[in-house]
Order: C-alpha cells, then sequence, then structure tokens
C-alpha cells in the first residue's frame, strides 16, 4: 500500500471535499428570471405611483398652500377653498364605525374558530366568513343603501337621512370582517400548544387561558391585524361614494350626509373637469394623502409587531 494512500485511511488525515457545483436547468434559470421581473414590475410600478401622485400633488401645492390645506375646515374647490377636513372627518368616521363593529366580532370569530370551534365547524365556518372578502363593495355599498339605511331609520327615526355616514361605516365593518378575523385567528393559532397545557396545569379555565395567556401573547399579530383592517377601511371607496353622501359636510352627526377623501376623489373624476385645473389636481393631493396616512398605518404595524413579538423556541 503507498503512503498517499496509507495517507487517506489514516486517522489523522483531512480530506477536502470539491464544492459540488450544480449547473441550473434551462426551467430554473427561466423561472428565476421570471419571478426577479415580477419583483421589479412591483417595485417600479410602486415607485411610478409614488412620482405621479408626487409631480401632480406638487403642482397642486404651488397654488395651494400645505397650512390651508391641512387645517382649513371648507373645502370648496369651485371657491378655491381646499381645506381638507371636512373630507377627513368624514373618512375618520366611517372608519371609526366599522371598526366598533369589526373588531369586537373579528377578535370574537378568531377566538371561537381558533380556541373553541370543532375541526369540522372550523372547516365549514372559516370559508363561510371569509366569503365576505370576495363580495364587490358595490353590493355593499347598495345593501347599505337600501337595507342598513331603512334599519336606521326604523330605530332612530326619521333624523337618519338616506345617505349617512353611520350605516355606510357600519356596513364597511362588516366588508373588513374577514381580514381581522382571518389575520387575528392566525396570530392565536401561533401561540404555542405547550403555553396553554401549562396554564391548564396550574389549575386555569379555558376563558382565563384564552384572556391571560393566548391573548396576551398573540398582541404584536392582533394589533397588526386591527391596523391593516383599519388602512383597508380607509381606503375603502365605493361603500362610502353609494351610502355616505355627496358634499363636504363638516359634521359630528352620523345621521347626516358627509363626503370622504375618497367618494369625493370617484365623484369627481367622473365628472367633467378640465385637465391641469386645481380640481384635477387636488385628486392627486388627495391621494396623496391617503398613501402617506396608510403608509404610516403599515409602518406602525410593522413596528409593533417587531417590538412586541413572542418568539418562543
Amino acid at each position: 500500500m503507498s503512503s498517499r494512500t496509507l495517507d487517506l485511511v489514516s486517522p489523522g488525515a483531512q480530506l477536502r471535499p470539491r464544492p459540488m457545483i450544480r449547473r441550473l436547468r434551462p426551467t430554473e434559470t427561466i423561472m428565476r428570471a421570471v419571478l426577479l421581473a415580477c419583483g421589479v414590475v412591483s417595485i417600479a410600478t410602486t415607485i411610478g405611483i409614488v412620482l405621479v401622485l408626487g409631480l401632480e400633488s406638487l403642482a397642486f401645492f404651488r397654488e395651494v398652500p400645505l397650512t390651508d390645506f391641512l387645517f382649513s375646515t371648507t373645502w370648496q374647490p369651485r371657491l378655491g377653498q381646499f381645506g381638507i377636513w371636512p373630507l377627513l372627518s368624514a373618512t375618520l368616521m366611517t372608519t371609526t364605525f366599522a371598526l366598533l363593529v369589526s373588531v369586537p366580532l373579528g377578535l370574537a370569530a378568531a377566538i371561537y374558530l381558533s380556541e373553541y370551534a370543532h375541526p369540522r365547524t372550523r372547516a365549514t365556518l372559516k370559508p363561510v366568513l371569509e366569503l365576505l372578502a370576495g363580495i364587490p363593495t358595490v353590493v355593499y355599498g347598495f345593501f347599505a343603501l337600501t337595507f342598513m339605511t331603512p334599519l336606521l331609520q326604523a330605530i332612530f327615526g326619521p333624523q337618519v337621512q338616506v345617505y349617512n355616514t353611520f350605516s355606510a361605516g357600519l356596513v364597511m365593518g362588516i366588508m373588513i370582517l374577514p381580514t381581522i378575523a382571518s389575520m387575528s385567528e392566525d396570530a392565536l393559532n401561533a401561540v404555542p400548544r405547550a403555553l396553554r397545557e401549562a396554564s391548564y396545569g396550574l389549575g386555569a379555565t379555558r376563558f382565563e387561558t384564552i384572556a391571560k395567556v393566548v391573548v396576551p401573547a398573540a398582541f404584536s399579530g392582533l394589533v397588526a391585524a386591527f391596523l391593516i383592517g383599519m388602512a383597508r377601511a380607509v381606503g375603502e371607496t365605493m361603500i362610502v361614494a353609494l351610502a355616505a353622501g355627496a358634499g363636504p359636510n363638516m359634521t359630528l352627526n352620523p345621521f347626516e350626509p358627509a363626503q370622504t377623501i375618497t367618494g369625493y376623489i370617484a365623484s369627481i373624476s367622473g365628472g367633467d373637469i378640465s385637465y391641469d385645473s386645481l380640481d384635477y389636481q387636488s385628486i392627486f393631493a388627495l391621494g396623496l394623502f391617503l398613501f402617506l396616512f396608510t403608509l404610516v398605518l403599515n409602518l406602525v404595524s410593522q413596528w409593533i409587531s417587531r417590538r412586541f413579538r413572542e418568539v418562543y423556541q
């Protein structure tokens, strides 16, 4: 046996394996190129949207001071008054009503599906709940106008006008309910089973375990679900355009009509307005405001998820 062979089989010998270089198959190369192209297109689309909103908004703010836009309480484009607060107040009102409906119902549905429901019941109820997300928003708008508003008029009397922010907000809450319920259920299911078993071992009931162990452990995911649902409600268009009202109104009465930001954008976009006018450019200024508002909500959601996330080994 040669010395080279002895070196290879001796216990102290160190063998250096050759690095394995695998050539990509043509299909893998094509798929990588396709996925890269999809990513580039999505990023380019976002950049294009921001550029269009920014350039058109810059032209608008050359004519309208930013302070008047942010702090004035009158929105009358024909009179040259572009205060966002009448539109913003209606947007916040409808969003608040939507969250008052969707957050408790969505959390309760998520807790039931995650902690109480039998697997067969869960397999039946969850698709039915998620079916609400597939209904067109224009259908929700007509539902608010033809069902919810007459129902509110029967309960509260004639003070409820045909167009009002209350009915629009309630129906909007039904619309975003699947989003909040589904994300909340995912957050609850991410809590390890060992925490539940430990709580049961200490004598806690199922309700005490859910309230004091599971929900606090899933806090970051639950808050993220609520904020994303809020962002979804802020950007909703058809429901508020059909049921909330078609005129800016600085009011806190939920039974009166008021126009939201998205409702104004939808109504003015379908009208006869001249290109490069202040009315036309105001659409982009409002769109940029909504974009920044929802961006802040998403950033806050991500920060809360990172700040309060529980890591289990």
